[in-house]
């Protein structure tokens, strides 16, 4: 773990591409109705410059996780696009991004952090509430999402 570097990218970088990439083909097998990777390509732009920014964590040259903020309103950010590697699970890694997301949602004026989550992904929802998000209603129209949690972290 302590060998994983997590950086802000551009999303338009192979790196984050590559972690989007895997993370959208793991949508879409895990999910019971599957995943359309063509909606998630399109909101690629919502995480940079003005609108938000993009971390990859990398341990050398493999991309072992990813994570992006979007600005949703004045103090409010929303969290996208989490995921680890399968073979990184369980390391820390997932965390490590969180507590990095939350960190440049402070830094950037935004002391509340939303998410949403499908219910499948149940890992997920177990480390949103261990790291004291808490379920609010429906922020979005977010198909594939059961969950909404919200956590104030400034």
């Amino acid at each position: 773990m302590s060998d994983v570097v997590v950086e802000v990218v551009e999303p338009s970088s192979a790196a984050a591409r590559a972690a989007v990439a895997a993370y959208l083909r793991e949508l879409d097998e895990i999910f019971a109705t599957g995943f359309d990777p063509d909606q998630a390509a399109q909101d690629e732009l919502e995480f940079t410059g003005d609108r938000g920014l993009f971390l990859v964590g990398r341990s050398g040259v493999e991309v072992v996780g990813c994570g992006a903020l979007r600005w949703l309103e004045p103090g409010v950010a929303e969290i996208k696009r989490m995921w680890v590697n399968r073979d990184w699970r369980g390391r820390g890694v997932a965390q490590r991004l969180l507590t990095r997301l939350e960190t440049e949602a402070v830094r950037h004026g935004r002391p509340v952090v939303r998410l949403d989550t499908n219910a499948e992904l149940t890992a997920a929802i177990a480390m949103y509430r261990r790291s004291g998000y808490r379920e609010v209603p429906r922020y979005n129209d977010n198909p594939y999402a059961q969950h909404w949690f919200e956590k104030h972290v400034g």
